[in-house]
């Protein structure tokens, strides 16, 4: 995996991954940032929400559970001084389906939790994590 990150001005930057997709950065304007764009470490944590995500819904297919959507609520504290890493980190799962087992909703997040979103994983290495969910059928 690879990525090239590029500054174009202000303190605005833009990512090229390693599959050819642009991402955009920006900085508070405190910081001399325009605030067009998702600060770094939103971008950190978006990806852990987007790992996760994709894990349970993936998990929930292949356990031929009827799943319609997934969204996913993290809510982060940070450290107060420098590095300001991660310290808490919140998921917040909402899962529809039809008549979706909560033992299978569970498993897998825990699946995605313990084993397979390397987002989540790295991170808990700094921040305490905490998983809820909730199901809605439809």
């Amino acid at each position: 995996m690879e990525c090239v990150v590029k500054w174009v001005g202000d303190m605005t930057f833009m990512a090229e991954t390693g599959s050819g997709h642009i991402v955009t950065m920006d900085g508070a304007p405190e910081a001399g940032g325009r605030d067009l764009a998702p600060r770094p470490m939103e971008l950190m944590l978006a990806g852990a929400g987007g790992c996760t995500a994709f894990d349970v819904v993936l998990i929930l297919k292949r356990g031929r559970q009827d799943v319609r959507g997934c969204s996913v609520r993290l809510t982060a504290e940070r450290a107060e001084a420098d590095p300001k890493v991660f310290t808490r980190i919140a998921f917040h799962y909402t899962v529809t389906g039809h008549e979706l087992k909560p033992e299978s909703v569970e498993r897998a997040i825990k699946l995605s939790s313990d084993k397979y979103c390397s987002a989540t994983i790295m991170l808990s290495k700094t921040a305490e994590i905490e998983h809820t969910w909730e199901i809605v059928q439809v």
